[in-house]
């Protein structure tokens, strides 16, 4: 019993972590047309604070592995939470959206210290299958993000301002800030610690990217997820703009999607106890790409209309609850005193597929849903493809 409760401590605590970079994703969605007209910005400048936000996810989680990897996992955490906490803080008080994109900027540098140290974290704790029923398990946590999120930034829109949103953010991260200051434990020993500077992470990254069976994993991962990103971009556009659904449905309908993926999720962790990681993610990998193709034809016939849409999205989200506890796991788990280092690359290539995806959506965006839907098909087919050709 004692067990399973530092077990459920420990994946709240974890799962809070990780759960920063989708909140800060998610709560704000519902309030673009709010900041547009606060700022006098065009739908395009608010968009880039979301993009923004993206690209620094992916250049932060570069610097935190390595970092953990030799000072621990504790130290680069407090630090990403308190710049969190600040960031959130600017983004609260900024006058211009020039300055609303420069703090969204530092807040991702804060915020994604909680993903890829938590990534680390399990690891350290747990061989590859349990990591993978761990990881599934974290989502049931972080899967409440999207779920939630967008409700409750529609909810504070209605009695509030949109930088109410960012002062929720400030206060969730200073919780958390307390947390691993005095409750989380160090997972990583001094003994267990990586030595050298910039250069001993240069070598790793340079390993790392050399291993053909972390990059097909790492790929097929990134690949996959850049898809979900491209549902995020893409949605508040596509729900509200050209079917008319208002700010605080939107919240509901994202996050009934994002049910799938919670119970998915957990699914997986039962499969887990009689087939391996490995198998579930290649099947899964093709229910993916089938979601796309459907998405992908649904918006350039426009058969259903926004009915038609749900549905291929729901099942393309729900099925990266087998897709993403699998991959990491089976990523990490060779990668023993570089678990922090091989979780940053993973994040970075991520983040930095999703932010060329928000790039590309914007650029051809020509007041449809086809753009989304046919990121979302190529993702998926390309991260099948990735995983297939790239099979020892």
């Amino acid at each position: 019993m004692a067990g399973a409760g530092r077990l459920g401590k420990l994946t709240f605590m974890l799962g809070s972590l990780t759960a920063l970079g989708p909140l800060s994703i998610d709560m704000y969605l519902p309030s673009f047309q709010a900041i547009a007209r606060d700022l006098t910005a065009s739908p395009a400048q608010v968009q880039l604070t979301l993009a923004v936000f993206f690209v620094a996810l992916g250049i932060g989680q570069a610097f935190y592995g390595p970092l953990s990897d030799r000072f621990g996992r504790r130290r680069p955490l407090c630090f990403g939470l308190a710049l969190y906490v600040l960031a959130s803080a600017g983004c609260a008080l900024a006058r211009s959206i020039e300055a609303l994109v420069a703090w969204r900027f530092a807040q991702a540098l804060g915020g994604c210290a909680g993903m890829v140290i938590a990534r680390a974290v399990v690891r350290d704790r747990f061989d590859e299958r349990e990591a993978a029923r761990f990881f599934s398990l974290l989502i049931l946590v972080t899967g409440l993000a999207p779920i939630l999120a967008p409700s409750i930034g529609g909810q504070i829109l209605v009695f509030f301002s949109w930088r109410a949103i960012f002062w929720t953010l400030a206060g969730f991260a200073l919780v958390g800030f307390i947390t691993a200051t005095f409750v989380l434990p160090e997972s990583l020993p001094p003994e267990r610690r990586t030595e050298g500077g910039v250069a001993t992470a240069l070598r790793v990254y340079s390993r790392l990217l050399r291993d053909r069976a972390f990059m097909r994993y790492a790929l097929s991962g990134a690949l996959v997820i850049s898809g979900m990103f491209a549902y995020i971009f893409g949605s508040p556009f596509v729900f509200m703009q050209i079917y008319g659904v208002r700010p605080e449905r939107f919240g509901w309908i994202f996050g009934a999607i994002a049910l799938g993926l919670i119970s998915a999720s957990q699914l997986n962790r039962v499969v887990l106890a009689r087939v391996a990681g490995a198998r579930i993610l290649s099947h899964a990998l093709v229910v993916t790409a089938a979601a796309g193709v459907i998405l992908l034809v649904m918006a350039w016939t426009g058969v259903g209309g926004l009915a038609g849409l749900l549905g291929p999205l729901f099942v393309y989200i729900a099925s990266l609850g087998f897709v993403l506890p699998n991959v990491i796991a089976t990523a990490l788990g060779p990668q023993g005193r570089n678990a922090g280092t091989a979780s940053a690359l993973l994040g970075t290539l991520q983040f930095g597929a999703g932010a060329t995806v928000g790039a590309l959506l914007g650029v051809l965006g020509d007041g449809t849903a086809v753009p989304m839907a046919g990121l979302i098909a190529t993702c998926g087919l390309s991260a099948l493809l990735v995983h297939r050709l790239a099979a020892p």
